[in-house]
């Protein structure tokens, strides 16, 4: 295939070179945006007289010839061309003839490619931001019911107080509604249109950049031709966003690995999101979690790499942008597989209340609430704090618990405890006390999820 470009040369581009140049092998995926892009910059010019009206009707027909024939597969993609838009334009050219040569009047291709990877991007997260949606739904329908189901809540992987398993699921919940909030905040800040910058300073033509900005729903336009075609700080945001995504998803799925072993046995994933071992009968092994958690680190090299391209740019446009759009597509494929197999894992995913119950009897999980036992009848809390620890000491020494250990041994350290005590420190009242905003209670936990639900 001829090179749009090829005028100025006196040879053809080396064969290796071609190929290493050549981007329409990745950014083929980009065809929808990149025709739509260019109807919208053919009507543009029709209106202001640019070219005439017959020729943008005609230039517009083609182009959504072509693109309902790569939706259907009538037409491959030609593989010799250098991307996607040299292939639209000459395939263009090939069935409407020389008016399709007039499409790229007013613009470069250093502004239609900003143009498709804004487009593709605020397609495909739009897109994630649904996969989201429908996670939380599964979290929030898991957090129902099991709103009352006490398990053990850590620090420094230690049992340190009662919470619900509804409360924990919450937690995660709210960090996947901060994605979606930071994946519209990137959006908003990318949905302005560079067409219309060109190369870089912009056209000598009479354009309607705003008109062209409507019709592809965009809310303005770069004002900036230079910064219109040179930077990528939306791809590394969103990138960034999709990288915090990752690391929620890899925090979650740490905590189901965990949760599915025989030491900690709170959950029972379901056959379909489980494998077993080519030599051990007995295993079952969460491997879809721990694939999400491997895969994270894809992600963030993918920022990483968007970060290394863009550091030593000079304005304008240079080559190496190329390479944005491989770390863009990975990252998005990516998150957009391991979402498709988390949610419906969580879904299906059975709670062992009892287990949880029964590990949230050992470790003194209710030790803050003996201490607050003692504040609340007017002891200072730091000393409240120490008689507490003391208790603990002793019970440990004595292979008991708090429940457990008799009164009198508790009136030997204070005078204030009394026979309410052991209901105090039940795991039910524990609970039940955290009345405080965003707690472990049940009022709290039910205002959560009814949060969760209002966001999707």
């Amino acid at each position: 295939m001829d090179k749009m470009w090829a005028g100025r040369f006196q040879k053809n581009l080396d064969s290796a070179a071609d190929d290493f140049n050549s981007s329409i092998r990745f950014d083929s995926r980009m065809y929808w945006q990149d025709i739509q892009g260019s109807m919208a910059h053919a009507a543009m010019l029709g209106a202001q007289g640019i070219i005439s009206q017959a020729d943008a009707d005609a230039i517009i027909a083609g182009l959504e010839g072509i693109r309902a024939d790569l939706d259907s597969g009538a037409l491959a993609f030609d593989m010799a061309a250098e991307d996607i838009h040299m292939f639209v334009e000459a395939e263009l050219t090939k069935r409407i003839g020389d008016v399709g040569k007039r499409l790229h009047t007013a613009r470069s291709r250093n502004d239609q490619v900003a143009l498709d990877i804004r487009l593709y991007l605020r397609d495909e997260t739009n897109g994630l931001i649904g996969q989201l949606k429908e996670l939380l739904c599964a979290l929030a329908d898991k957090a129902e019911a099991h709103k009352s189901a006490i398990m053990p809540g850590y620090t420094h992987m230690q049992r340190a107080q009662p919470v619900t398993f509804g409360h924990h699921l919450m937690a995660y919940a709210m960090m996947f509604a901060r994605d979606i909030s930071r994946m519209k905040d990137a959006l908003k800040r990318m949905n302005e249109s560079p067409l219309g910058c060109c190369a870089l300073a912009g056209t000598t033509y009479k354009t309607d950049r705003m008109a062209v900005a409507r019709a592809l729903g965009f809310d303005g336009i770069a004002l900036n031709s230079l910064d219109g075609v040179a930077d990528r700080d939306f791809g590394v945001e969103l990138l960034a966003a999709y990288a915090l995504t990752m690391t929620h998803l890899s925090r979650f799925s740490e905590e189901i690995v965990l949760w599915a072993s025989w030491e900690f046995k709170f959950v029972e994933l379901d056959d379909a999101y489980a494998t077993g071992s080519s030599i051990m009968p007995q295993k079952k092994n969460p491997d879809m979690a721990e694939l999400v958690r491997g895969k994270t680190g894809r992600v963030y090299g993918d920022l990483m790499a968007l970060l290394t391209v863009l550091k030593g740019l000079p304005l304008a446009y240079n080559k190496d942008m190329q390479e944005d759009k491989e770390a863009l597509f990975d990252a998005i494929d990516t998150l957009k597989m391991c979402l498709n197999v988390f949610t419906p894992m969580i879904a299906t995913m059975q709670a062992l209340e009892g287990n949880m119950r029964r590990a949230a009897s050992n470790g003194f999980i209710n030790a803050t609430d003996c201490a607050d036992y003692l504040v609340k009848k007017g002891m200072p809390f730091r000393s409240a704090y120490k008689i507490t620890g003391q208790l603990v000491a002793e019970c440990i020494e004595k292979h008991t618990t708090l429940e457990e250990l008799p009164l009198d041994a508790y009136r030997a350290h204070s005078e204030l405890f009394d026979e309410d005590l052991y209901d105090a420190i039940r795991l039910e009242t524990c609970v039940a006390k955290r009345i405080s905003e965003g707690g472990t209670g049940l009022a709290s936990v039910e205002k959560q999820i009814a949060f969760i639900r209002s966001i999707i």
